[in-house]
């Protein structure tokens, strides 16, 4: 494989593997075509909670942990994943590390211009800290905002129409929402600069960023529910919060990459709306 981007560290987070939102073609397709010296999964890689209820783990989420563990045995990639809420279950063993796998609450990541806290970031919801049980009343509610939002891009899709977020519009649009959003940053940076870091780097709300709060640089690599993104630093130094949707222009799919007949279907299936 020619095409690839090659770059320093590769950081993402919210993928959420087990979920039938998870865009798990995307995802794979994008680590097949990066290459790292060190990858950080910043949390909610796997969806511990969904799975519990009923989940819908398939033949590409398990191609998923292939991929990552190849880049690590074969690859020599140092690969760090730091617990979420979402896997939580993480909690009882860590710090936990062997053969280039660290498994962690959180990372200093030693950028050439300085260093990154690195963590998911849900220390910092107070709902999801101290409220268990309605963090999970809000996720099984965000779970039916994305079946309503299948349902109403299929029809827009009928139209001739792009895809729209209704979640990330609600986000953007509610007065509670941005301020959450507001605070979780101004805790997540106060918090790195206490640390002595030029920088944080972090997950769990699904709302990619890369911007200057006060003195310090605020990086959240998305999910791949929604935004599809993740932050890659390059052989400089320099941080970059990388689209999907610019990403596979540059990198486009190739027909190999969707398997055989039978796997296609069932992928494309799993995104039908039902």
């Amino acid at each position: 494989m020619k095409n690839l981007l090659r770059v320093r560290t590769v950081i993402l987070s919210d993928v959420h593997l087990g979920t039938r939102d998870c865009k798990i073609k995307e995802v794979n397709h994008f680590l097949r075509h990066v290459r790292c010296q060190k990858l950080i999964l910043n949390g909610d890689i796997i969806d511990g909670w969904q799975l519990q209820r009923s989940g819908n783990w398939t033949k590409a989420h398990t191609r998923f942990v292939r991929i990552v563990l190849k880049m690590l045995e074969k690859r020599n990639t140092e690969v760090i994943y730091l617990r979420g809420n979402h896997d939580d279950i993480l909690s009882s063993f860590l710090p936990l590390e062997f053969e280039g796998l660290q498994v962690v609450e959180e990372h200093t990541h030693e950028g050439l211009n300085g260093p990154y806290l690195v963590l998911h970031g849900d220390v910092f919801d107070t709902v999801t800290k101290n409220f268990v049980w309605l963090a999970h009343l809000g996720d099984y509610g965000y779970t039916m905002l994305l079946r309503l939002n299948r349902i109403y891009n299929a029809w827009r899709a009928w139209r001739g129409k792009g895809y729209w977020s209704l979640s990330r519009a609600i986000k953007a649009r509610v007065k509670s929402a941005v301020n959450h959003i507001s605070k979780f940053e101004d805790h997540i940076t106060a918090l790195a600069q206490k640390r002595g870091c030029s920088g944080v780097i972090c997950g769990h709300i699904h709302t990619p960023a890369d911007k200057r709060v006060g003195a310090v640089h605020y990086l959240n690599s998305g999910d791949w529910v929604e935004s599809l993104t993740a932050i890659v630093e390059h052989d400089d130094g320099r941080m970059e919060l990388v689209a999907f949707s610019d990403f596979v222009r540059v990198y486009p799919f190739s027909e190999e990459e969707f398997g055989n007949i039978e796997e296609l279907v069932n992928d494309e299936e799993r995104l039908a709306v039902v």
